[in-house]
């Protein structure tokens, strides 16, 4: 991505365990440090310890507060798993390796000899004077030469900061980190600040402790408000001794301040609610007004009213979109112009228009856009032409080229540059990859940051999908999961987790091409995107188009992480009402309404996944096929039935009971399960 411009800087980038010195080390052990990266490794670990029937050697490698609370830690933790699993909890020993005479040797002897105490009890290892001097599979080598066995290796050790900051010309200290003053500006920088662990006073060096960081945190919030409006800084004023409150696993812990030593289970309570009270702020943020201010006029009716004071609401993405019902009417007003050139327009819409050029292959178009969802131009750019070349794709066509129509709020010059150029970057190099050429576009200010495309592709003629094809006994595919509406409507709120919103960004930007071309190679039938209409409301134009009838398995719709929590936390995007409407088309409404993932089924999708009908015959190997290529969710849901008499052409299948057992005559394999059952073992798509 090209360059993130800006006027003040904070870095907050925190420390890792330092393995660059210890050679194998970077390889062969897991750092605690960044937690982010240790969550997955340690689960990781817990699998090959289950691989292994619950025997194991497991190595901490430094002893000070870290080192000892995460051994104690580790050891309850999966002691009690492989007692719940039904293994041997006494298969696994533990080793606590420092290379000081004693564990926390920057603490007081008041404070070690309980820890001394409860590792002992505990069957763990203390291995003191033991410095490491390299790291191999399955062992620990000592300076003295003596090896260490052990099957699993964690590295507790002193912090070093990121090698990044040598490129990056501010001024650091002799370890690397990087230097600040009191204000915690960088030294020599006025447009540079930094806190937590990254940094060093060069007057007091503090321990890398998180009890500092978050003493840090106002101060520097303060400090940048302050030089943003040109008053003086404050300075930060560390405390000279800070409490330390160290847990053993269980409900117990140790403290010690000013010399004092305190233990018990009352220590580990209070531990437990300072750092929930710490880790609820991040979590139970201010919300954003759902309603706007109204001022009522004696010509605006309820409705109007009621429909103006939820505009402070509204989502971004393809949840902006215009209802299906609402477009349906304004369409039916227009007469274009006859040309026996159209293929498919507006007399029979589809994903794109189709116009023979008169060669071999027909000319496909389509335009998509709409307004940010998210403060990334960059990611953001590339979401947005990901969106539209999926009308491309469902189609069965191939793009060929683009023109870009922007909107960008009013604002500096340097300001506005900066971000299309960066919206435009990440679009591009989606379209690149894609073959597309970007050859042209429109800009406009605007209220809001909003991008599109008016893409054009080629499809050879007989080849392209449309969705009036499906036919009685295919089986119908999803090949991305449902989600996006109601955790871009939960992340505006504040209450979606970062790893559900990421997720989500991934599966926005992963292409639909591959997806195509899979369904196309196992005789698709017909196909559509699924976008901003939702499953049911894509579905429902498929059904008309080939008047069929369709039973939909809730049981077998994909869903992304965190859809389901949000829904039942009653958060759907502002598109939602209006895609509800399409539920006449459901029959025994009222029982498939009682299922608590019905509401899903109309979830408005950004950059959705494919919905293609192909012969039953060969689902199953679809699916497979898919999910080998990285669509790790895909799944057969439906099945389609000769039209009956029934005014509704839709059936829910709650139970899984019709479109299971349609399934389940074709194959026994992993593939005709729910989605919610098949293994995770295929990789999900990363930003």
């Amino acid at each position: 991505r090209p360059p993130v411009p800006y006027d003040l800087l904070s870095i907050n980038i925190g420390s890792t365990p330092n393995t660059a010195q210890i050679a194998g080390a970077s390889e062969h052990a897991i750092p605690v440090k960044p937690i982010d990266g240790f969550i997955g490794r340690f689960a990781a670990m817990q699998e090959r310890l289950i691989a292994r029937k619950g025997r194991a050697r497991i190595a901490v490698v430094g002893a000070g507060a870290g080192g000892v609370e995460l051994v104690l830690s580790v050891a309850h933790r999966l002691r009690r798993d492989l007692a719940i699993g039904g293994l041997d909890p006494g298969g696994i020993s533990f080793l606590l390796v420092t290379d000081a005479d004693d564990i926390l040797p920057t603490f007081p002897p008041a404070f070690r000899t309980p820890f001394r105490d409860i590792l002992a009890a505990r069957g763990i290892k203390v291995v003191a004077d033991a410095a490491v001097r390299e790291v191999e599979p399955g062992r620990l080598l000592l300076a003295d030469g003596a090896p260490l066995e052990a099957d699993e290796i964690l590295w507790t050790t002193q912090a070093r900061p990121a090698a990044w900051l040598a490129e990056t010309g501010l001024a650091l200290e002799r370890r690397g980190f990087l230097k600040v003053e009191p204000t915690l500006r960088a030294s020599g920088r006025e447009d540079v600040f930094a806190a937590g662990d990254v940094i060093a006073f060069p007057s007091r060096e503090l321990p890398k402790s998180g009890v500092y960081a978050v003493r840090a945190g106002p101060v520097l919030a303060e400090n940048i408000r302050r030089s943003l409006m040109g008053r003086p800084l404050r300075p930060f004023r560390p405390q000279r001794e800070a409490m330390y409150l160290v847990s053993t696993g269980d409900p117990y812990a140790v403290g010690t301040r000013n010399g004092l030593v305190f233990k018990g289970a009352w220590v580990w309570r209070w531990k437990d609610w300072i750092d929930r009270r710490f880790m609820r702020r991040f979590n139970e943020l201010p919300e954003m007004a759902k309603r706007a201010e109204v001022t009522a006029s004696p010509l605006a009716d309820r409705e109007a009213l009621k429909e103006i004071s939820a505009m402070a609401m509204r989502c971004g993405g393809c949840g902006a979109k215009v209802g299906a019902t609402v477009l349906a009417r304004a369409l039916s007003t227009i007469e274009p112009a006859p040309r026996a050139d159209i293929v498919a327009g507006l007399d029979a819409p589809d994903d794109a228009a189709l116009v023979d050029t008169g060669g071999e292959k027909l000319s496909v178009q389509t335009v998509d856009y709409f307004r940010a969802m998210l403060d990334d131009p960059y990611l953001f750019g590339r979401i947005a032409a990901n969106h539209a070349l999926g009308d491309i794709y469902a189609m069965g066509g191939e793009p060929q080229s683009a023109l870009a129509i922007a909107t960008l709020p009013y604002g500096l010059e340097s300001k506005i540059e900066a971000d299309l150029s960066t919206m435009l970057a990440g679009a591009n190099e989606v379209l690149r990859e894609a073959q597309c050429a970007l050859v042209g576009g429109h800009t406009s200010e605007g209220a809001e940051l909003s991008l599109g495309f008016a893409v054009n592709g080629l499809v050879s003629r007989g080849v392209a999908l449309r969705k009036g094809g499906m036919r009685p006994g295919d089986a119908l595919i999803l090949t991305k999961p449902l989600g996006t509406g109601t955790l871009l409507a939960a992340d505006m709120r504040g209450k979606a987790r970062a790893r559900w919103v990421m997720a989500a960004y991934a599966h926005m930007t992963q292409s639909n091409r591959r997806a195509a071309e899979i369904l196309l190679e196992h005789g698709v039938h017909a196909a559509t995107d699924v976008t901003g209409f939702g499953l049911i409301g894509h579905l429902i134009e498929m059904v008309r188009a080939s008047d069929v009838d369709v039973t939909l398995s809730i049981a077998r719709v994909p869903l992304l992480a965190g859809a389901r929590e949000t829904i039942e936390a009653g958060i759907f995007s502002s598109l939602q009402p209006q895609n509800v409407r399409l539920r006449r088309a459901i029959r025994d409404l009222e029982a498939a309404a009682g299922h608590p993932l019905y509401p899903l089924l109309f979830d408005p999708q950004t950059a959705g996944g494919l919905l293609g009908a192909v012969p039953l015959a060969r689902a199953q190997s679809c699916v497979d096929t898919l999910v080998a290529a990285g669509y790790a969710q895909a799944s057969a849901i439906g099945i389609v039935s000769a039209r009956s008499t029934s005014v509704e052409p839709l059936t829910l299948d709650r139970a899984d009971s019709i479109v299971g057992a349609a399934l389940a005559a074709q194959s026994t394999t992993r593939s005709s399960q729910p989605a919610a059952e098949r293994d995770k073992r295929h990789a999900e798509p990363v930003l």
